[in-house]
Order: C-alpha cells, then sequence, then structure tokens
C-alpha cells in the first residue's frame, strides 16, 4: 500500500520548525539540503542560498515528515485550518510526551484527554502554525 508522508512549507522558518520537531520526536534528519547547495546553473538568489530546499525527518515506522522554505520567486506558502497531522503514539505515556512537546509555544484547542473513542486525544497548532491531533487509542 502507499505510504503518505506530510510535507510542509515555510515562508522563511523551515530550518528553526524542523529541529523544533526534531527536538520533540528525536531521530536524525535523512536529508538536510540548502537552495544554495544546487548544480550553479539552479543557483537561487543570494539572500535564499541558506533558506532549506528540502528537509526529511522519520517521525514513526513507516512516516516522514518533510519540509521546505518557499523561494522568492513561488508564492508564499497558503495557510489554513483545513487539515491537521495526526499522531497515533503507541502508549498514553508517549501521547502526552509528543502532545506536551509539539504544543509548547502554541494554542491548545482541546487539551490531551479521555474521550468516547479514545484514551487520549487532544488537538493543537504548534508555533509554527501547523495543526496536529494525538489520538492514542
Amino acid at each position: 500500500m502507499a505510504e503518505l508522508s506530510p510535507y510542509l512549507s515555510f515562508a522563511d522558518n523551515c530550518e528553526a520548525a524542523f529541529n523544533f520537531y526534531k527536538s520533540v520526536f528525536g531521530g536524525e534528519f535523512l536529508t538536510l539540503m540548502r537552495f544554495g547547495d544546487v548544480p550553479g546553473e539552479y543557483k537561487p538568489a543570494e539572500n535564499e542560498s541558506q533558506k532549506v530546499m528540502h528537509v526529511a525527518l522519520p517521525i514513526g515506522k513507516n512516516t516522514v515528515l518533510m519540509g521546505s522554505d518557499t523561494p522568492g520567486t513561488v508564492a508564499a506558502p497558503i495557510t489554513g485550518s483545513n487539515f491537521s497531522i495526526t499522531i497515533a503514539p503507541e502508549s498514553k505515556e508517549e501521547a502526552k510526551r509528543l502532545f506536551e512537546g509539539l504544543s509548547a509555544g502554541g494554542t491548545v484547542t482541546m487539551p490531551l484527554s479521555k474521550t468516547f473513542w479514545a484514551e487520549s486525544f487532544g488537538m493543537f497548532t504548534d508555533k509554527f502554525g501547523v495543526n496536529w491531533m494525538v489520538n492514542f487509542q
């Protein structure tokens, strides 16, 4: 079956966002490539050479969180509330750790708590504007 990996676009703070995600999920980047790393014929504007062209962070057994900054030649990323990244942790303790870690500095829209469908469920928007749900059955 096909696998899904979220790909996030940022205006200028992809590296800060992914360092934050790495501090919560742990692990190492599979890839961290900057626009300045591309071959000469594709060189970006000088002020964009340090922006992230592609980053990949494994966050689960078969899930990789990926992202990039948007170069000035492309329209700014669209932000909205029509999607959330949902995490299915393996334990109640992991649910709490991920919820508290990822929501730090963000806005909690539903505190992590027991619901009629889950042992622990909560929703928040992180400090980078990404919507998340944590759902432990």
